[in-house]
Order: C-alpha cells, then sequence, then structure tokens
C-alpha cells in the first residue's frame, strides 16, 4: 500500500483504521506508512475515509505478496487454492477423515488485528513442535512456506514477512498432548504476538470427549469450549477409517 504525498492534505483521518498502527503523520504534516509495519490487509484503502483518495494499491511481488493473502479473507493461496489461513476442513467439517481413532488434531491461531505476526515468529514455534514428532498438514498455507517439513523451518525469502495471521496445523498421537501443549507453553515465553489453540478429535461412540483428553485439561485446569469452531460433518468421510 501507498500514499501518494502529493495528494495527502494531513487530515490524520486515516490513522485509526490501520489495524498495525503502521499509519503516522510525518514531520510535514504527510500521513506515512511503515513498510515494515504494514501487512497489506487494505483497510485504509477499502474504508474510503481518504477525503482525496490518496491511497494507492500496488502490484505486490514475491515475497511481499505473502502479506496479502493471509490478510484478506476472500484471496485465495495459489498453492492450496483455499482462502483465509488455515485448511477448511479444520475450520468446518471432517469429511475426508484426516483425524483417525486415536489421533489430535490441532490449530494454532496465530496473530490477529492489532498484533500480527512475525514469520521469524511462526517459525521458532513450528520448529519447537516439529521436535515433538507431529505432522503438520500438508494442505495448510504455512506448510506450504516451509523449506523443511520435518523441521518447520520457513523458506529464507518469507522469514522477514509480517501478517495479520496464520493458523498452523498439525496432528499427532493423542498421548503425545501433554508434550504438544508443554513445547507450545515454552516457546510463547519466546515469540512477540499472541495465539489460542484448538483441538480437532473423534469424540467417542456416546459423543463424549475421549477421557485421556479430558482428564489431561480438567487435572491441569485448562479451559476448553466443546464445538468451539468445528462442526458435525454431515457427509460420510471420503477416507476409509
Amino acid at each position: 500500500m501507498k500514499i501518494n504525498s502529493q495528494k495527502c492534505v494531513g487530515c490524520a483521518l486515516c490513522i485509526p483504521y490501520c489495524v498495525e498502527a503502521a499509519i503516522t503523520m510525518g514531520s510535514d504534516r504527510k500521513a506515512t506508512i511503515n513498510r515494515d509495519k504494514c501487512i497489506e490487509c487494505t483497510v485504509c484503502y477499502n474504508s474510503s475515509i481518504c477525503p482525496v483518495d490518496a491511497f494507492e494499491l500496488e502490484e505486490l511481488e514475491w515475497p511481499r505478496s505473502v502479506r496479502e493473502v493471509f490478510a484478506t479473507v476472500y484471496k485465495s493461496h495459489s498453492q492450496t487454492n483455499v482462502p483465509g489461513r488455515g485448511t477448511e476442513e479444520m475450520k468446518t467439517n471432517d469429511v475426508t477423515g484426516r483425524f483417525k481413532e486415536g489421533e489430535i488434531g490441532f490449530s494454532v491461531d496465530m496473530g490477529r488485528p492489532g498484533v500480527g505476526v512475525d514469520l521469524i515468529d511462526a517459525e521458532k514455534l513450528l520448529m519447537a513442535l516439529a521436535k515433538s514428532g507431529i505432522e503438520f498438514e500438508p494442505e495448510n498455507p504455512i506448510t506450504h512456506l516451509m523449506k523443511d517439513i520435518k523441521t518447520g523451518e520457513l523458506k529464507d525469502d518469507v522469514k522477514q514477512e509480517r501478517v495479520h495471521s496464520c493458523i498452523p496445523e498439525f496432528k499427532t498421537k493423542m498421548e503425545k498432548l501433554p508434550e504438544v501443549l508443554d513445547a507450545l507453553k515454552k516457546i510463547s515465553q519466546e515469540i512477540n504476538t499472541v495465539f489460542s489453540l484448538g483441538l480437532c478429535l473423534k469424540l467417542t461412540p456416546e459423543g463424549e470427549i475421549p477421557e485421556f483428553v479430558k482428564n489431561y485439561l480438567d487435572e491441569n485446569k485448562i479451559p476448553y469450549y466443546p464445538d468451539g469452531k468445528t462442526n458435525i460433518g454431515l457427509g460420510k468421510p471420503l477416507a476409509k477409517i
């Protein structure tokens, strides 16, 4: 995103619209955009708040284009053809049977408005998780940015990019839940953002949370909200169980 300094009248009406506080007033009383902070969400442009239309869209090249697609939910990732920051599977219905009996899926929702996330911080989390022997979701957009899916290391050219948010997804054996949560707790002290955790797993035939998971969360006083995001699949899973 650019601001045409020849048009800008210094009214400062745009400043509250930037979710990353990337717009400031310069000494010349012209609005400027901090390129490092800007996540290319286009909120300032789409708000139409500028009385002189000083905001101008740019043709973004790689790797800066990563910022736009992670910030704009109606744009699809070229690698997955899915809009948003995660996969449709984790966020809607388990119709492909990817989560088998005894497995547990995770989504780590990093960032959000006013906070954002540097991909170098996302890499720290990914590499910490990889040491636990988890399996990253191959169709997740952040997985496609990895140099090595076994270590969680990102490609060198995207490490300095900043995005609105990203949602790494992975799965592992249910008994590894404590190890994964411990890894997340430790790495949370080393990254400069926030994250929330989603779990996806099959209920028992009685419709209950598996005892091992429920007991561990209860014993460690970890709050959880059943059916918080993932819905019940209405179709038969495509994969054999």
